[in-house]
């Protein structure tokens, strides 16, 4: 019997899963993620806490399943998309704190571009609206603010990635540095038509490409786990973000096809094939987790506060 192993990093918790080639649960672990509240509208986590309790969950997994990483096919990675990490190749080390999806703190930014008039172009190459929700413009804001960091960013010196990218960096131990479509693309710095970094997107936001991790198909090799990690060489074998990969979990491989998700915010993705959709409601055009290097997307919409809420109640009230 060989197995599957599933890394599911979110923003309220990280756990893993161990399946069978059946398709089963065979056994997970989860741990909760501490969440950062610097000032209000600031939200980060810790990106050494991210790595610790993804690795902790697991390899208690794989002793809950009773097995060993040689047993395991593959493993995939699916995780809270948009939140940003920065971080310095040759030490590894974070350059900050990550900064959460549910972050405000570069508004400020966004509204510059609008009054630029930039938004129909970032609409029209990425699907999304402008908003501080968006990796770029976080990604900016630690440029801006982190003392050196962009005279360090012109020597080539750091790597950006959303939480997959940091993941995959530390399970290879500094090896890969890549990402895939779907996480690529809720960044505000790619082009879902070309399914490569925008140059001029890159120049708005004066971003150095250096920075920038290799895109890949959801569905591609990207590495292999090294074995000291888990005991064995693990190869990575599927990366998507959260709610693409629910799109995908819920067999919604066609246009038409929706899904509705409740987890830290609440989520309704529905797959429009190989048709890039402009909604005229507020909601954003996204690509969808792709097997292929053929463009696949959908149209979403987003609640950022759900099951969070009972977090902040708990933590914040003491309800």
């Amino acid at each position: 019997m060989t197995y599957l192993l599933a890394l599911d990093q979110g923003t309220s918790s990280s756990r893993s899963i161990v399946f069978d080639a059946l398709g089963r649960v065979v056994a997970q672990a989860q741990l909760e993620l501490p969440q950062i509240y610097p000032q209000p509208g600031w939200v980060e986590h810790d990106p050494e806490e991210i790595w610790r309790t993804q690795l902790a969950t697991a390899r208690e997994a794989l002793a809950k399943a009773g097995i060993t990483a040689s047993q395991v096919q593959a493993l995939g990675i699916t995780n809270q998309r948009e939140t940003t990490v920065v971080w310095n190749r040759r030490t590894g080390l974070p350059l900050h704190h990550v900064i959460v999806w549910q972050d405000r703190r570069a508004e400020p930014t966004c509204v510059a571009l609008r009054e630029r008039g930039l938004a129909d172009t970032i609409q029209a190459k990425t699907g999304l609206l402008v908003d501080a929700y968006f990796s770029g413009t976080k990604l900016k804001w630690i440029l801006d603010n982190v003392v050196g960091a962009r005279q360090q960013a012109a020597n080539g010196e750091l790597a950006f990635g959303t939480v997959d990218s940091w993941l995959i960096w530390r399970l290879t131990n500094g090896a890969v540095h890549a990402t895939d479509v779907s996480n690529a693309s809720r960044t505000m710095l790619f082009n879902v038509h070309t399914n490569q970094w925008d140059a001029e997107l890159l120049q708005a936001l004066d971003i150095p490409a250096s920075l920038l991790p290799t895109v890949k198909p959801s569905s591609a090799l990207y590495g292999e786990v090294a074995p000291d990690l888990l005991g064995h060489a693990i190869p990575i074998g599927g990366v998507a973000g959260d709610q693409q990969s629910a799109l995908f979990g819920q067999a919604c491989f066609k246009a038409g096809m929706v899904k509705n998700t409740y987890g830290t915010g609440c989520f309704m993705l529905m797959h429009t094939g190989g048709n890039f959709q402009t909604s005229h409601n507020g909601l954003i055009t996204t690509s969808a987790a792709q097997t292929a290097p053929t463009p696949e997307f959908a149209i979403e919409g987003s609640v950022f506060v759900g099951g969070a809420v009972v977090q902040w109640l708990r933590d914040g009230l003491h309800a």
